[in-house]
This record gives C-alpha cells, sequence and structure tokens, in this order.
C-alpha cells in the first residue's frame, strides 16, 4: 500500500480519471445475464458509487465504459469461447436497451463521458478512451467495476502501456468466484497498478478540497 501522501500525488484532481467498467444493468444490475457476478459485486457497486459521487465533488473526470451488442451481431467478436456464450445468455447487451444503463446506484452527471465498445475485452485497446484521457491531460487511471476476471486486469495492462499510473480500489472491484479477487489483485494487479481503498481514495479528494479552500 502507498503512504497517504503518496496516493495523494497519484489523484490529484485535475490529472486523474475514474473510469467505471461495465457497470451497467444487464452486467451487474437487478436483471442482470450474469446473476452469480451481479451477486458477488454489490458491495462493490456500492463503492463505485461512492466513488463516482466523491469524484464529481473533487472535479474529478468520470468515464463509463460499456459492453454493447449489436442485436445484428455484426463487429462482435467470435474468437473465443466467452463470446460465443455471451451470445446464447437470455438477456444480452443491445445498443440502446436498458441493459446498457449505468446501474444504479451510480449516478451519471451531465459532465461524465460514455464510451462504448462493440467488441473485444478490453475497454480501453479499440476505443476512445486513451484519446480522450490525452485531451483531458490525465496522467492516472482509477479503474473500478466488473470483472476481475476480465475486463478490469485488460484495463489495468493497457493503461500502463500507454503510460498512465494506474489505482485499483480493491473493494470496487468484483469478479467470479468470490475468492478469486483478492488473489488476482495480490499476484497480478499489484505488481502494475497501486492499490488502495474506496475510503483512502475518498480521503484523498476530502483533504485535497481542504487545502484548495484554503
Amino acid at each position: 500500500m502507498p503512504s497517504f501522501e503518496q496516493l495523494a500525488e497519484q489523484l490529484e484532481p485535475t490529472s486523474t480519471a475514474l473510469l467505471t467498467v461495465e457497470c451497467q444493468q444487464g452486467v451487474v444490475g437487478k436483471d442482470s445475464a450474469l446473476p452469480e457476478l451481479a451477486a458477488e459485486a454489490r458491495g462493490a457497486l456500492l463503492n463505485v458509487a461512492r466513488l463516482v459521487a466523491g469524484a464529481h465533488e473533487a472535479g474529478v473526470q468520470v468515464l463509463h465504459a460499456v459492453a454493447e451488442r449489436r442485436p445484428d451481431g455484426r463487429g462482435a467478436n467470435h474468437n473465443a469461447r466467452l463470446f460465443r456464450a455471451a451470445g446464447r445468455l437470455p438477456v444480452q447487451q443491445h445498443s440502446g436497451t436498458t441493459a446498457v444503463r449505468i446501474a444504479p446506484p451510480i449516478e451519471v452527471a451531465d459532465e461524465d463521458l460514455v464510451v462504448r465498445r462493440l467488441h473485444g475485452l478490453s475497454p480501453i485497446a479499440g476505443t476512445d478512451v486513451d484519446a480522450l484521457l490525452r485531451n483531458l491531460g490525465c496522467r492516472t487511471l482509477l479503474i473500478t467495476g466488473v470483472s476481475a476476471n476480465i475486463a478490469i486486469p485488460n484495463a489495468v495492462f493497457d493503461a500502463v502501456n500507454l503510460g498512465y499510473t494506474a489505482v485499483v480500489p480493491g473493494d470496487a472491484i468484483a469478479g467470479v468466484p468470490s475468492d478469486y479477487t483478492p488473489v488476482m489483485i495480490r499476484n497480478t494487479l499489484a505488481l502494475v497498478a497501486t492499490i488502495t481503498t474506496t475510503d483512502e481514495v475518498l480521503a484523498c479528494w476530502k483533504r485535497q478540497r481542504r487545502v484548495m479552500r484554503g
């Protein structure tokens, strides 16, 4: 774990962005296509909502990465078992449907950016996220959401490869089974990202607001 001072420096609001990954109703909502993941993500989703609210207060840019699929499947991947299984699920992440709306209790503000993808496993590679972050002057990417099995590690690796500092609140991501996420954090993500908690991130932003008010 970094010191409070080190974390505060990494999370300076003007150069930090918060990314929520697949926090959409069809994935983590009450009508999820993946009920086991949705159940596992309940606590993490509450923390994502807290972080989004804190980011709005602190002036930190929020981006929501959403995975979608056209009803005709055009442009979607078919080159892995995961994609073929997703095409058979009872709830489809079809563009324009409730399934691809950001799930409560996360509040989407007018200034938030929503980045949608029709292909692949990563919320960053092959999307607009990198260009948007660079235009915003972002140097640190705070990564939250699901799943710790696939999309979250993809996002962390892509962020690091692109030169960003990746920060992961371990209590704001989730995967299945329940004991997998801490193992992934300890043995993989901790090697390339700063691991922290929701409370520590919010404490940094709260102190920075007090300093700014003088």
